[in-house]
């Protein structure tokens, strides 16, 4: 037994004390390469500070041997001692053949703490003295896929795509499609979804595709890698909602509903899910099905204003104004605000033939909307029913400068003005 696996037994063994004098024996009376032999074995065990004793024995020999100092900056990062390793790496000449290699470990421990810009120099330095080297463009393609420079990403993971189609584990295709997605071509990144599912079959790359199908308007596409993904795992909840609105793209209003039910099951407190199929209901004509779901949206989240909204409309629609008027004190209570409150409440209250509020409300709305022909009519109607010709002429001129072909603008003005 050599002396390096003796000082390996031992410290397994967790004799330090005993391996720790071998060790002190290796830095004099070894040769350099069986004590950076040993070194290796000690990082690779875990045994980080026997490991860099030695380091630091070798670098005081060789003190410029890039070998040794990207070693010790390893031991130094896998001791969380990132400064300390930038500093070492800092030591490497130009001329060392290791040089490219230091460079890349510093972008790697600058984009750690987060210096981006400081990475991608060291980064682009490495392109420049190595412009083939496909690991370099690997790492520029990871920096600014991460910074979310999407379409520097897609130049740098295509060179990669040259030479290999997996790095350090990670699938370039795939890293290539979502750069691709990322950057708004959608139809683009297919291909390389397809390439990356053809290596394995992953859920979250699986949802990715679908949902980058969705995206691009490919829903016949979309549905079928949903519903793959569905039967993988029913209870991957983020399907649901971009399937039930992939089959409403497809004017499949039945499909879309169903699978707003089956998303429930798995999700009963995903409000998007319950809103989706509340509009969806009322499309398909299924009115008390669409005010459960919307419903159901605020029990879950009281201040959900879209849904909330949504539900006053409905029940504007259907002239239930008291329920208008609740749902917004509803809201308010919970802290929500909104103009079209007033507009609502403004409508609702004339029907309940409290004018005098609705009036107030009326004009609380008017700032936000004035620019707003639906708004304008409301008021302007309102005006004329309450007699107030002025206010009316007003609104009207307002609206046939909006819409000067307007023949019913023009005859209520012409109305209003011969009657003044």
């Amino acid at each position: 037994m050599n002396t390096v696996e003796k000082v390996i037994r031992l410290l397994k063994k967790g004799e330090l004390t005993e391996a720790k004098e071998h060790i002190n024996r290796i830095k004099s009376s070894e040769s350099a390469e069986d004590t950076l032999l040993l070194a290796e074995e000690l990082m690779q065990l875990g045994f980080l500070s026997e490991a860099k004793e030695l380091l630091e024995h070798l670098l005081t020999v060789y003190p410029g041997e890039g070998e040794l100092i990207i070693s010790m900056a390893e031991i130094l990062i896998d001791m969380d001692q990132e400064d300390e390793a930038i500093l070492m790496l800092e030591n490497i000449s130009e001329e060392d053949d290791l040089y490219p290699s230091a460079l890349l470990l510093e972008a790697d421990l600058y984009q750690m703490q987060g210096m981006g810009e400081v990475s991608e120099r060291k980064l682009l330095h490495a392109k420049e003295l190595l412009p083939d080297e496909v690991i370099i463009d690997f790492a520029l393609g990871e920096l600014y896929y991460q910074q979310g420079k999407d379409q520097l990403a897609i130049s740098h993971y295509i060179k990669v795509l040259e030479q290999t189609e997996e790095i350090g584990g990670t699938n370039v295709n795939l890293r290539l499609a979502e750069a691709l997605s990322g950057s708004g071509k959608f139809e683009e990144a297919l291909p390389y979804f397809d390439k990356a599912m053809n290596e394995s079959v992953d859920m979250n790359t699986l949802f990715e595709y679908a949902f980058t199908a969705y995206q691009a308007g490919m829903h016949k596409t979309a549905i079928e890698k949903f519903t793959e993904l569905k039967e993988m795992d029913y209870e991957y909840h983020s399907l649901y909602l971009y399937l039930a609105r992939s089959y409403e793209a497809l004017e499949d209003l039945d499909a879309a509903l169903r699978t707003v039910k089956e998303g429930i099951k798995a999700d009963e407190f995903n409000k998007e899910l319950y809103f989706f199929g509340g509009k969806a209901a009322l499309k398909n004509g299924q009115d008390e099905l669409a005010e459960e779901f919307f419903r159901e949206a605020l029990a879950i989240d009281p201040g959900y204003l879209e849904a909330g909204i949504t539900l006053m409309k409905f029940y504007l629609h259907h002239e239930r104004y008291e329920d208008v008027l609740d749902c917004i004190s509803e809201m308010k209570r919970y802290g929500e605000e909104d103009p079209q409150f007033a507009w609502l409440s403004a409508v609702s209250l004339q029907n309940l033939e409290q004018y005098e509020e609705a009036l107030n409300h009326y004009q609380q709305a008017y700032n936000s909307f004035k620019e707003n022909q639906d708004f304008l009519e409301d008021y302007g109607f309102f005006l004329m029913e309450e007699g107030d010709r002025p206010a009316s002429i007003e609104i009207f001129t307002k609206l046939l400068e909006q819409n000067p072909a307007n023949d019913e603008y023009e005859m209520i003005l012409e109305r209003l003005t011969d009657n003044n």
